[in-house]
């Protein structure tokens, strides 16, 4: 009678551990650490992440600023993409899924060599001239030298991944 009721108790607890495994994993926990302390870490190791971003045989590099849009863009990472060129200001592409906007502001005056995420659109942008003030428009980081590699006719293919 004894072991079987240790046999049930331990039945129950395996099922309870198990089931709040498939649930953390559902919310997208880890370990029993809380979604604020996953991102925490996130947050410590994309502060002035680089990326490298390859068009043809010319690299560039550029540095993510610390938002959760831009770590949710390099989660992303590698991509390839064409990017077509739009109003000889920008190269853009879109993104294999829509980015997070949590915290972002309400839009951003883009410079030369910023990378952006045009939310309303769900694109990634590249700007190789200046541009006004787009509502929607989150700045994900800056190219650190060679926006003039975007700066050419028709569409570009460019790969970009973090740099290790």
């Amino acid at each position: 009678m004894i072991e079987r009721k240790k046999q049930l108790l331990v039945t129950l607890v395996l099922a309870a551990f198990l089931s709040y495994c498939a649930c953390a994993a559902g919310n997208g926990e880890t370990g029993g650490a809380s979604r604020a302390q996953v991102n925490q870490v996130s947050k410590e190791r994309t502060n002035g992440m680089k990326v490298r971003i390859k068009i043809g045989e010319k690299e560039l590099t550029a540095t993510l600023k610390d938002s959760e849009t831009a770590r949710d863009f390099a989660s992303l990472l590698p991509l390839t993409l064409t990017l077509e060129d739009y109003a000889h200001t920008e190269k853009i592409s879109d993104l294999p899924k829509r980015l997070s906007t949590d915290g972002a502001p309400s839009g951003s005056d883009p410079d030369v060599g910023d990378i952006a995420y045009y939310a309303p659109w769900g694109n990634l942008a590249i700007y190789y001239k200046d541009f006004g003030y787009s509502n929607g428009l989150i700045i994900l980081g800056k190219l650190d030298s060679g926006p003039e590699a975007f700066d050419v006719p028709g569409s570009v293919k460019a790969t970009i991944e973090l740099v290790k």
